[in-house]
């Protein structure tokens, strides 16, 4: 892969000069969201200053509609690939670029995305009691989670451990210094570029915290099995390409993920499939692929018991397995291109 840092290194603070503002800053990165949008501005425009606002190539109108709700707008030029660090680095530059000192920490929204009363205050707060905490993330929870399988499965997907964690996701409030230090997002990264720089911060010595907070709603709207399937293979993707990048560390970043994306989607189906079409031939070949298959609802079933049962578990554990074939084509799909354009499901 290349360098996806090299185009968006911020400069260190002048040496000697001004203090960091000690207030909060809002980065809003979207594409066509709509009326999303709008109930993201609604949150984020009062309770921080300023609000940049990043847009990745929208034809709704979104550039206008986010000025005329207090916004700073940042146009991506399109001639360059649409990627969420990308868009992300775009707003960080332009909050340093402005005149006087930066901003102490800068909130990260997607807009499809509103924040929650209180949590600009708590999240600051734990900041400024811990100097060595890069970024803080709390609860994000699906606004519509009975609207479809997909949506429920959002909002366990984002129901994560307490305390101190490996990664905070795209909604994060982040150290304005620590952000400069690691030289910002990879902006060549489609997906997982969030855990690719809490990887970096841990490397420079800071950690990531989740709180027990209200941070935002979140509105996945997905509810078609293709858009399901798209998002999956971009995790896929996501995963080979951090592989590519960290595999080889002593945390070995997000090897796991993409072999196990290998074995569930693509190496153990062609297995089976050898062994049925050897099978025409021959009974043992065929019975040990009908044994091979039956380790797909065996493992669903596992994966139910240990998310508690019920509904919830159940779409858990058969999702995860199902989702191992659109991962499997995602890794594929990296290992083939090593680039890609963005992959989106909405």
């Amino acid at each position: 892969m290349t360098d996806g840092l090299s185009a968006s290194r911020f400069p260190d603070p002048p040496s000697g000069g001004p203090a960091a503002r000690e207030t909060i800053a809002a980065v809003v990165i979207g594409r066509d969201e709509g009326a999303r949008l709008l109930a993201c501005l609604a949150t984020v425009v009062p309770r921080a200053a300023p609000v940049i606002y990043v847009d990745s190539g929208s034809t709704d109108g979104s550039p206008e509609r986010a000025a005329r709700e207090g916004a700073e707008v940042v146009r991506l030029d399109p001639a360059r690939p649409f990627t969420a660090a990308r868009a992300r680095n775009a707003g960080f530059a332009a909050l340093l670029a402005r005149p006087g000192p930066p901003p102490a920490y800068v909130q990260f929204l997607d807009g499809d995305c509103a924040l929650r009363r209180g949590w600009l205050p708590r999240a600051r707060a734990f900041l400024d009691a811990r100097p060595e905490v890069a970024a803080v993330c709390g609860r994000r929870r699906e606004r519509f989670p009975e609207a479809s399988v997909y949506n429920r499965l959002c909002d366990r997907e984002w129901d994560t451990p307490l305390g101190e964690t490996r990664a905070c996701g795209g909604d994060a409030l982040i150290r304005t210094s620590a952000l400069i230090a690691a030289g910002g997002y990879r902006d060549d990264l489609i997906a997982g570029e969030e855990p690719e720089l809490c990887l970096r911060l841990r490397g420079l010595g800071w950690k990531t915290w989740r709180l027990e907070a209200e941070m935002c709603w979140h509105d996945a709207a997905i509810t078609r099995f293709g858009q399901w399937w798209r998002r999956s293979r971009r995790a896929g993707f996501a995963f080979a390409a951090g592989a590519a990048l960290h595999g080889r560390g002593a945390e070995r970043h997000w090897v796991g993920e993409t072999r196990r994306a290998i074995l569930w989607g693509a190496a153990l189906p062609a297995a089976a499939l050898a062994a049925l079409v050897a099978g025409a031939l021959a009974f043992p070949p065929a019975f040990a692929g009908a044994l091979i298959l039956l380790a797909y609802p065996a493992q669903a079933l596992r994966l139910a018991r240990r998310e508690g049962g019920g509904r919830l578990g159940a779409e858990r554990g058969i999702f995860t397995v199902l989702g191992k074939f659109p991962e499997a084509a995602g890794v594929l799909e990296f290992r083939l291109r090593r680039r890609a354009t963005l992959i989106e499901y909405k």
